[in-house]
């Protein structure tokens, strides 16, 4: 969630003024993060929001970067009346590519915010920079075409993205064979999953993988409704779908692997502008993950999950300390024993520090 607070720190923030019912400037977040943690120095280089998570991943160096982006990059002033209204300037996505950031889903519920054309010029803009996209797009074909990465010469990964009104998506944003949009799920009902299952045979090859990256449910909550959890297992059995990206929650949810399969219900956010805002503290929002797991080429089952934890302070993601850890495994733990899934502590061997994989039966 790049917009907003974020933007306004970043070396071309946007016009700050909102629309929503008790703030009325993007300026007021950052003053918020700074009553809350301290002053600090802005604007800011266009990697600072990555912190310390960069040199991790860079270790790491993962074949493929993937983030929900839940925000218009966009000067569009033709904002929408729904409360929030996210949106980044153009001139700031470096901050994406600070980050070697190769696919943006788009559907979600910020999208939208500054209308149809500022889709489509953060579309213009996103593709122009290089990045792919999916989950949004000129027409209804266009949205639900998948963002496609050659792996090797017989495998390719293919990342589709979808969206529910459960997450705050509103049915006008569905995109239409006429109408620029999201690529929108009615609901989870077995005619949904037979047409995603059809729709995504048509694309994919022998020794593809296939990320379905969702946005779905409410903004706060841990619960994992029965007819979620038979959805994301029936686009596994019935689409042939290896990952199942979840995100809407503002805080990581349980996780579940199935058939070996991995389904990730709620990933969090990894950036955001809560800073400072109260309400929702029993959460931990300020406390993020990244999520790098490793699949077998051949079949695409879960090799390995490891989870990279950061403490959002300063609108920077900063290494926790161990005590925040344990609070993290423990309210993972808490919400992932239905799923049969814990997180494992393991200290390096190289640098000491502590890392988490992802434990299931």
């Amino acid at each position: 969630m790049t917009g907003r607070g974020i933007d306004q720190i970043l070396p071309f923030p946007s016009n700050p003024s909102l629309h929503e019912p008790f703030i009325a400037s993007a300026i007021d977040y950052v003053k918020l993060a700074e009553a809350t943690n301290g002053s600090f120095s802005h604007p800011v280089k266009f990697n600072y929001i990555w912190g310390d998570l960069l040199g991790q991943v860079k270790a790491l160096n993962p074949l493929l970067r993937i983030i929900n982006l839940e925000t218009a990059v966009t000067t569009s002033d033709a904002w929408l009346y729904k409360g929030i209204n996210y949106r980044m300037h153009p001139k700031n996505l470096p901050c994406l590519s600070a980050a070697s950031i190769d696919c943006c889903v788009l559907a979600n519920n910020h999208v939208l915010d500054w209308g149809q054309m500022g889709l489509l010029e953060t579309l213009d803009v996103l593709h122009q920079a290089g990045l792919k996209t999916c989950g949004a797009g000129q027409t209804l074909a266009a949205s639900q075409t998948p963002a496609i990465f050659k792996i090797s010469a017989a495998a390719r990964i293919l990342v589709f993205s979808f969206g529910m009104d459960s997450s705050g998506i509103p049915n006008s944003w569905a995109a239409t064979d006429h109408q620029s949009g999201v690529s929108f799920l009615k609901n989870f009902s077995e005619e949904t999953v037979m047409q995603l299952a059809e729709h995504i045979k048509k694309i994919k090859r022998p020794g593809d993988i296939v990320i379905v990256s969702l946005h779905w449910g409410p903004n706060w909550g841990y619960e994992v409704h029965a007819d979620e959890q038979k959805f994301a297992r029936d686009l596994i059995d019935e689409a042939g779908v290896d990952i199942l990206h979840g995100h809407s929650s503002h805080h990581p949810k349980g996780i579940e692997v199935y058939q070996g399969k991995l389904i990730l219900y709620g990933c969090g956010d990894l950036i955001n502008d809560y800073e400072g805002i109260g309400g929702y503290e029993f959460y931990r929002s300020n406390l993020v993950m990244a999520y790098l797991p490793t699949l077998d080429i051949q079949s695409g089952n879960l090799i390995s999950l490891q989870l990279l934890p950061f403490l959002i302070q300063h609108f920077r993601l900063n290494t926790p300390d161990p005590t925040d850890i344990l609070w993290i495994i423990d309210r993972f733990n808490r919400e992932s024993r239905q799923f049969g899934t814990r997180l494992e502590k393991i200290q390096s061997k190289v640098n000491g520090s502590t890392q988490l994989f992802l434990v299931w039966h």
